[in-house]
């Protein structure tokens, strides 16, 4: 078995109480001008090009009236632009929200409303969305194209001159950092306001993992995901480099990797699973690597076994909610034997199990995770009720952030998971809600009632599939309801297959039992 030992550059302590990311870029500049930061395959910039260039950025939003607080939206694939984008917007004290492109055309048309956003940033592809069927009074003003295209304005044309500088501002640790919208096929997504004192927290936390100025960090998620954030940011951060991938590709990944040293990278467990199933893995030289992460999704411990084993450098799983409030990390090539666990408690988290009535449970219960740390939400943006339901606290007034998530400690701290309490279902990464993909079923003339739930998938890790009671009377085979709900679906919330049934099982107080209908099915396919 292969393990690293990782060393931290320094230590937390002496670091300073808060440092904005864009006053780090901005030392990163001066101090090593030349050093590589930013590479998308088809531009590569440095530290010292991308300072000057959120300069432009930023100076180019205070021209068109926004000012600290104001919002823009991002809407595109990863690129070198789109990240330059991000970062200068933050030196004028803005405020980004990402955005999925693989988000049904009405969930990007409100999430837009619900951010207020001034200015959208936005890519071939997304704006051919946002236009079919729609009315030119729905189309959002502002448009800026990232790829240059006639959807928006030229990105060069939009952007100040050579030189241009923005008038300083200083942004507070609790100032918004970015609005990360929760999935959502109906009605609004939740926004997840984060803060900048939240993001300086997990660029202190990466000191433990050996970030540093000659980092190489990969990555291969989105750039609007939570889970990028947090290794994207911590290094530039300490001044390393990353290289983005606009389109996950297995074999693609590992020869980037190989060719440009990689020494960090973050991945969702079926990006590892379909790396580490490629026949070829064994010829490739990943010896530069000294970190490897994971979130979002449950990683089998089996799999994790295997990284270990095969792919050098540490093995880092965080668990944890975009929400933020406790996280939980599983440094599994110093505890192997607990690779079905998601760890311990991070530095600074305090989690605690309560039960349904919201009582803090004892050592040795089972009960929903809650958590406080530096690290949490504002809230959720424009829905204060929203940002109520998931907040709980201790006796002493503290406030933690509920997971929603079932667990338990062991006898040595670490954290099983047992059951999400509500009944999301992650895959490829990515959090889908079942009564999103009810309530569009129910829309359906011929649909008297239906249930979703995630089973296992070799290909996504969890896979969403429904089970229909029909109206009577009803013609409408499996196929083509499958066939009318995608049509209307994410990509990401499509269903993979559609079960009739005459009769949802229910509890005594009328709850589906989705158990049994996942049990079930599992049982049938054998």
């Amino acid at each position: 078995m292969i393990t690293s030992d990782i060393h931290p550059v320094a230590t937390v302590s002496v670091l300073p109480p808060f440092v904005s990311l864009s006053d780090l870029i901005r030392d990163h500049a001066q101090l090593t001008p030349q050093a590589p930061a930013l590479n998308d395959g088809t531009r590569a910039i440095n530290y010292a090009e991308l300072n000057l260039l959120m300069d432009r950025v930023a100076a180019s939003l205070q021209r068109d009236g926004l000012q600290m607080g104001s919002v823009i939206a991002l809407c595109a694939a990863a690129s070198v632009r789109y990240a330059v984008v991000f970062l200068g917007a933050l030196r004028a004290g803005v405020v980004v929200a990402p955005l999925a492109p693989s988000s049904t055309a009405a969930s990007l048309r409100s999430m837009l409303r619900d951010a207020q956003a001034k200015h959208l940033f936005l890519d071939a592809d997304v704006a051919q969305l946002l236009d079919a069927n729609v009315n030119d009074n729905e189309r959002h003003g502002n448009r800026i194209a990232l790829d240059d295209g006639a959807h928006g304005k030229h990105f060069d044309h939009w952007l100040a001159g050579e030189g241009a500088t923005p008038l300083p501002v200083v942004v507070p640790p609790l100032h918004p950092f970015n609005i990360i919208y929760s999935s959502g096929t109906t009605g609004t997504p939740k926004g997840i306001v984060q803060s900048h004192a939240m993001r300086w927290a997990h660029i202190q936390r990466a000191t433990t993992y050996a970030y540093a100025a000659d980092s190489v960090t990969l990555l291969a998620t989105p750039l609007y995901s939570n889970t990028t954030l947090v290794s994207f940011l911590p290094t530039l951060g300490w001044g390393g480099s990353v290289h983005l991938m606009a389109k996950f590709d297995a074999l693609g990944y590992l020869k980037i990797a190989q060719r440009i040293r990689a020494t960090h990278t973050m991945l969702v467990p079926v990006q590892y699973q379909r790396i580490m199933a490629l026949p070829s893995f064994n010829d490739f030289d990943l010896s530069a690597f000294q970190a490897k992460f994971s979130t979002s999704a449950p990683f089998r411990a089996e799999l994790k076994a295997d990284v270990l084993a095969r792919w050098p450098g540490g093995l880092i799983e965080f668990y944890g909610m975009t929400e933020g409030g406790g996280s939980c990390i599983l440094e599994a090539h110093l505890y192997p034997h607990k690779l079905h666990t998601v760890g311990k408690p991070s530095v600074g988290s305090d989690i605690r199990l309560i039960d349904e009535e919201g009582h803090e449970l004892p050592v040795g219960s089972i009960g929903e995770l809650v958590g406080c740390s530096p690290s949490m939400m504002t809230g959720y943006h424009n829905q204060e009720a929203k940002t109520r339901e998931v907040e709980w606290f201790d006796g002493n007034g503290t406030r933690f952030i509920r997971t929603g998530d079932v667990g338990r400690f062991d006898e040595d701290g670490f954290v099983t998971l047992l059951d999400r309490r509500k009944d999301m279902i992650i895959s490829g990464g990515y959090n889908i809600y079942p009564s999103d993909l009810e309530a569009e079923l129910r829309m359906h003339p011929e649909v008297a009632d239906v249930a979703v739930v995630g089973v296992p998938s070799e290909q996504w890790g969890e896979t969403p599939i429904a089970f229909v009671v029909s109206q009577p009377a009803a013609t409408a085979s499996a196929a083509e309801l499958v066939g009318w709900y995608n049509a209307r679906a994410s990509k990401t919330q499509r269903l993979s297959n559609l079960f009739f049934i005459a009769e949802l099982p229910r509890s005594a107080i009328g709850k589906v039992l989705k158990r049994e209908l996942r049990d079930g099915h599992l049982a049938s396919a054998g």
